[in-house]
């Protein structure tokens, strides 16, 4: 995946506190936190039992510069963050020219842990959506673990992957998706909790396809594709839980398997629209 060398980039759609210390951390879990934030959402939050506790202390230290430093796409083609930044700025355009009244999001970098409308949270948790702010929180480091850690192949669609993924559930917050899915607390294959899942990563997939329409991106091979479906399957339910614990348990899932997880990404990449990407309208996923 390569940018166009003379793309402008938007650096203020990013927060960069990289470097700043959050006054408190809690929480954790694997990638994405929308399980935790509907938990949130259905009246949990403020301690209620959720592992993270509202926070509302100021951060302390400084973040970095990306405005003077994330400027072109042939910055985006030679720093990781400036990477970031111009996915970021891809995935919006899609999204203001696909979705009526789509409202722009940021996204949050951040060290270690922060504080977000959702409460204090610690890199463990991985990158996540909190629909009571409306922003993306990313630690980057998080890239290095999808590789050592999951085993991912890695590669910069990989990275555009998790960060359209995130994306997909800020367009779930603002068609209502989220606020449905609150309703329910199930875990397993065909749970809303994985519905949920399945569906921003139908939504990633309809972003990868008109990528290159946005202007940003100079071309989307078909490596790239393969990187982001190896993602999408190390992240999978199925697959963490035989490495963590040795044995599956499809019946506490709530992000999909990694069979799943692939097969909605490719739904949305290979021309599927939102009506398709509706994973509750679908009688199974």
């Amino acid at each position: 995946m390569r940018f166009r060398r003379n793309a402008q980039l938007d650096p203020s759609q990013v927060s960069d506190r990289r470097g700043m210390r959050p006054m408190a951390v809690g929480g954790g879990g694997l990638i994405g936190l929308v399980v935790l934030v509907l938990t949130l959402l259905n009246g949990g939050g403020g301690g209620g039992g959720t592992g993270l506790e509202l926070g509302g202390g100021a951060e302390t230290g400084s973040g970095t510069a990306l405005s003077a430093e994330c400027t072109t796409g042939e910055d985006a083609n030679q720093r990781d963050d400036c990477r970031i930044v111009g996915v970021i700025n891809s995935v919006q355009s899609y999204w203001q020219d696909t979705l009526d009244g789509y409202q722009p999001a940021k996204t949050v970098f951040f060290t270690g842990g922060t504080n977000t409308g959702c409460g204090s949270a610690s890199s463990a948790v991985g990158p996540f959506y909190c629909p009571l702010d409306s922003q993306v929180y990313i630690d980057l480091g998080f890239y290095e673990e999808l590789r050592t850690r999951f085993g991912a192949r890695g590669g910069p669609f990989a990275e555009a992957y998790v960060i359209a993924h995130e994306y997909g559930h800020h367009v779930e917050n603002l068609l209502g998706v989220l606020k449905r899915a609150q309703q329910d607390r199930d875990t397993g294959p065909q749970s809303s909790a994985v519905r949920v899942e399945l569906m921003a990563d139908c939504l990633s997939g309809m972003w990868a396809n008109g990528a290159v329409e946005t202007g940003f991106i100079e071309e989307l091979t078909e490596d790239d594709i393969r990187d982001g479906l190896d993602a999408a399957s190390v992240i999978g339910d199925d697959r963490i839980q035989e490495q963590t614990q040795g044995q599956v348990n499809p019946e506490s899932w709530t992000h999909g398997s990694s069979e799943q997880r692939q097969r909605w990404f490719l739904n949305g990449y290979r021309g599927g629209d939102l009506e398709a990407c509706d994973t509750f309208r679908a009688r199974t996923v």
